[in-house]
């Protein structure tokens, strides 16, 4: 725990049943000196343990294990309003171990792990409780953060009761009562961090490393090679990869199957396109997934992985059979005009 300077506020308390008014001071008596602090901790609330390329919500609950080291006297109490002064300062001082306008603030230091969510803010916590409700946290894991425990850091800057000196007035016996009770408060500054663990699952996880294959607009089962790698920890069964196709694609062969691949491992595949006579040449990219069984039995569908195409221009010897059909045509639409002209 680190400290910063002290800070003085001074707050003037009457004592019940007094309507007047007592101007502040700046100190008053000190008969005990009170050693001890908050002590912040934090445990999570639900899960920790996340999927790759998850964006969720952590909830952390607080803790204030709090306490007193030590007290000794700091001045002797003799008469009876020196006696009251001394027990409500010592009652004043049970304050010290509340930690007051605590700042939560939750930081990543990998760059797998993104913390969306800004400060949380708690009014006030004693010594002994919990927060009602968690700090709320939104995180967003790597699409591809290799499995393990990332600890992320929860900075915690709050204020607590360094001291406290009392005064009064006058004591009516009578009454047990401290006519015109005031007391000045000392607060000081503390940092403390605590380390939350988030722990990415392993998980199978697929790249692709290749594509190769011209597409050309106008062809017909065009052949695709596509490359897929797990970088996963964990290997998959019965593994299909699938497309999602769209204009100015289509096939009737848009799914290969790979069956078994390993952490590490990679499969390549053919699928068969049909492109567009009107297809504008450029690059496009064409949506695939992999469906697979996973090591637990459960059937899952990656993330969707983009494959880089490029569409050329329709070769000459695809151009030349459209080129003599059109030929064929306006000769015969020619040969049919000139007949009627002839029978006119």
């Amino acid at each position: 725990m680190r400290y910063e300077m002290i800070m003085l506020l001074i707050l003037i308390v009457p004592a019940m049943g007094q309507s007047n008014y007592i101007p502040p001071v700046i100190e008053g008596e000190n008969y005990w000196n009170m050693y001890g602090s908050p002590n912040l901790t934090a445990a999570i609330s639900g899960t920790n343990e996340f999927d790759k390329g998850d964006t969720v919500t952590l909830y952390i609950d607080l803790i204030n294990y709090g306490r007193f080291l030590s007290f000794e006297k700091d001045k002797t109490a003799y008469t009876p309003m020196e006696m009251a002064l001394a027990a409500k300062e010592q009652e004043l001082e049970q304050a010290k171990t509340t930690a007051i306008g605590i700042v939560a603030t939750l930081v990543s230091e990998s760059d797998q792990i993104e913390v969306k969510s800004g400060d949380q803010v708690v009014e006030s916590l004693k010594s002994g409780d919990k927060t009602k409700n968690p700090l709320k946290f939104t995180i967003k894991i790597g699409k591809h953060a290799p499995a393990g425990v990332y600890p992320l850091q929860l900075n915690l800057k709050y204020d607590y009761q360094y001291n406290v000196q009392v005064d009064a007035n006058k004591f009516d016996p009578a009454t047990n009562n401290l006519i015109g009770f005031r007391a000045a408060y000392w607060y000081q500054k503390a940092n403390q961090t605590v380390i939350v663990p988030v722990v990415v699952k392993k998980r199978a996880d697929f790249v692709i490393t290749d594509v190769k294959g011209v597409l050309r607009a106008g062809a017909k089962k065009e052949e695709l090679q596509v490359t897929y790698k797990n970088i996963g920890e964990e290997g998959v069964s019965d593994a299909i990869a699938r497309l999602s196709i769209f204009k100015p694609f289509s096939s009737t062969d848009d799914q290969a199957y790979i069956g078994d691949l390993g952490p590490g491992e990679e499969a390549t595949v053919v699928f068969r396109l049909d492109v567009d006579s009107d297809a504008t040449p450029k690059e496009y990219g064409i949506n695939s997934e992999i469906k697979y069984t996973d090591v637990r039995g459960d059937t899952v569908i990656s993330e969707s992985m983009k494959i880089p195409v490029r569409v050329e221009p329709a070769s000459r010897s695809m151009m030349f059979p459209a080129l003599a059909v059109l030929v064929i045509l306006g000769g015969a639409g020619a040969y049919i005009y000139r007949r009627r002209a002839n029978k006119a």
